[in-house]
């Protein structure tokens, strides 16, 4: 039987765009939809690689407002661990109180408006570190916010949560690669067995690391291609 997959490139910044142009070829090889793309805004856009972004965009891939900077320095304890087991040094929620966060949130949609993209209604945090409690998000234009065990879907002031499994391909190292390739059989079973969309993430050097046959395997996969916007409460 078929799943959906809602399949994403992850951290789209100038200095990726050509990894992000590579990856986005395997997909119209494939004949798959474009999947979505996670943009980070306070990059050192040029007019050009903006454009770029529009032109992705009329083609039909969907932008996410993906945090702000995407780098941080740690400095809370918790942050540092987080840090050195999952996210180095890009989980920048992690280093603002609530606030911080809810204006890192806001400045990041608004910068689709000022660049004439689309305003995006999914947000992801880097490393999907969220930093603050799901009921803040009512306080936020987004109807969509992504975490790591699934996606937050706000409507009229409530947040119902959905779990969805996830798999990665960011393996740089043997034991990542062990890790990942285990951890995305256990997440394929669930979502088969449970009939539930599959998050199938991937980052700019996926295709050179240690995983890329799996990833190319799974690009090849019979899935249904979803899109973030479809996903309602």
């Amino acid at each position: 039987m078929t799943i959906s997959a809602l399949f994403s490139i992850h951290d789209v910044m100038p200095e990726t765009l050509h990894e992000v142009e590579g990856l986005l070829e395997q997909f119209v090889r494939r004949h798959r939809p474009l999947p979505a793309l996670l943009v980070v805004p306070d990059r050192d856009w040029t007019r050009d690689q903006v454009r770029r972004l529009h032109e992705w965009e009329q083609s039909g891939a969907e932008l996410i407002a993906h945090g702000w900077r995407h780098q941080t320095t740690p400095r809370r304890i918790y942050h540092r661990l987080h840090s050195l087991l999952i996210s180095r040094n890009v989980a920048e929620h992690l280093a603002l109180d609530t606030s911080g966060v809810r204006a890192l949130m806001r400045r990041s949609r608004a910068w689709f408006g000022e660049q004439g993209l689309a305003l995006p209604e999914t947000y992801i945090p880097p490393a999907w570190a969220l930093g603050m409690s799901p009921r803040e998000l009512t306080r936020l234009p987004y109807r969509r916010v992504e975490t790591l065990r699934g996606v937050q879907l706000v409507n009229n002031g409530a947040v119902d949560f959905r779990s969805l499994p996830l798999l990665g391909f960011e393996a740089d190292s043997p034991l990542r690669a062990l890790f990942l390739r285990q951890f995305n059989r256990r997440q394929l079973r669930r979502a088969i067995r449970d009939q539930v969309p599959l998050r199938i993430s991937i980052h700019p050097h996926d295709a050179n690391f240690r995983l890329k046959n799996d990833l190319f395997d799974t690009l090849e996969g019979d899935f249904q291609d979803l899109r973030y916007q479809q996903l309602a409460c």
